[in-house]
């Protein structure tokens, strides 16, 4: 019997529902999106923090053997094709895609990763513009996973490994007329998703792969973190990390999405803001906002104040050091 509701879905199988959602199984999906239980209840079930809203009391339960979730906060509820609506803020047939991109599409960016890294020692262009924007660390680069995409080779890597064309198509790793999509760029895998800086002036300079860009960058890695320092683009988190800063995370952007926002508020801490000091304002404006908001869910919060026109890769490019920016962080306000 075919599947059909509202808001404009189209009829899919019941069966085809159902193999999708015994092949993503709710609790792994939860998981691989940094939600963890704070207790088990009784037949398996589990309770936690709710993904879809900022939650100080677990009010979040999740029945794995029935792969159902229901939020005694917010009243939401579903399966794991509801989850994804909710949790992505998308429409069924959106969900539905980002279910299907998500069960396929983790083996193939790891392979795409793979192929960037071995690609960054053989081109010297890359390797300067790294060094250029302060990444010189050998153990940054292999942090950050920080490949290169010279454009012209991985279409051909990845079909030879047998990817269909119509996949890498799908995915937005290859355009429509067959051609890579990600050329001179310098590459950082990120979680479910690629972020790709041109190193040539002639192109757009940021690209990520269609879909959702995901939660704060390597957040699992400093979310117990006392005092977290965010910033809004990968190179200030390079160079911070490279200072010996390990406390920090990026939004890619300075506005946060809605599971960026819960992750900074899924526990007591102290949030120092290194956004962008732009010269048009945005920044500051952004960040006055962000601390507003941040304030209100009880998070302690500092604003750095980065010199006129600067952000923190820039600051340490041009001769700033770790000692100065510890300064900065002392200073915050």
């Amino acid at each position: 019997m075919p599947y059909s509701a509202d808001r404009g879905k189209k009829s899919v199988s019941r069966q085809a529902l159902d193999e999708l959602k015994q092949q993503i199984p709710l609790l792994e999906y939860l998981q691989t999106h940094d939600w963890q239980p704070a207790r088990q209840l009784s037949r398996g079930r589990l309770m936690g923090l709710c993904p879809l809203h900022v939650d100080h009391k677990p009010s979040f339960l999740v029945d794995p053997l029935k792969s159902l979730f229901y939020c005694y906060g917010c009243g939401r509820g579903g399966d794991v094709i509801r989850f994804a609506e909710l949790y992505h803020q998308v429409k069924f047939p959106q969900a539905l895609a980002l279910l299907h991109q998500w069960r396929g599409l983790a083996p193939l960016l790891h392979e795409v990763a793979r192929f960037y890294r071995v690609q960054l020692h053989r081109h010297g262009d890359a390797v300067a513009y790294l060094r250029q924007r302060g990444v010189r660390s050998p153990e940054l680069i292999e942090h950050m996973q920080i490949g290169y995409a010279p454009g012209g080779c991985l279409r051909s890597w990845l079909t030879r490994l047998g990817y269909p064309l119509q996949a890498l198509r799908q995915v937005g790793l290859v355009t429509a007329a067959g051609y890579d999509a990600f050329i001179h760029r310098i590459v950082f895998p990120l979680e479910g998703n690629l972020y790709g800086r041109s190193i040539s002036t002639s192109a757009p300079p940021h690209r990520f792969l269609p879909g959702a860009k995901g939660g704060l960058y390597l957040w699992q890695q400093i979310r117990h973190c006392p005092e977290v320092i965010l910033v809004e683009g990968l190179f200030d988190y390079a160079v911070l990390w490279q200072a010996g800063f390990h406390n920090v995370t990026c939004s890619m952007g300075n506005h946060l999405n809605a599971r960026q926002y819960g992750q900074l508020c899924d526990g007591p801490r102290t949030i120092y803001l290194a956004l962008d000091a732009d010269a048009n304002g945005s920044g500051q404006q952004a960040t006055q906002s962000l601390a507003c908001r941040l304030t209100e869910q009880g998070m302690n919060v500092r604003r750095v104040s980065l010199p006129d026109g600067h952000d923190p890769n820039s600051f340490f490019v041009e001769d700033g050091d770790a000692r100065q920016f510890q300064l900065l962080l002392e200073a915050a306000q």
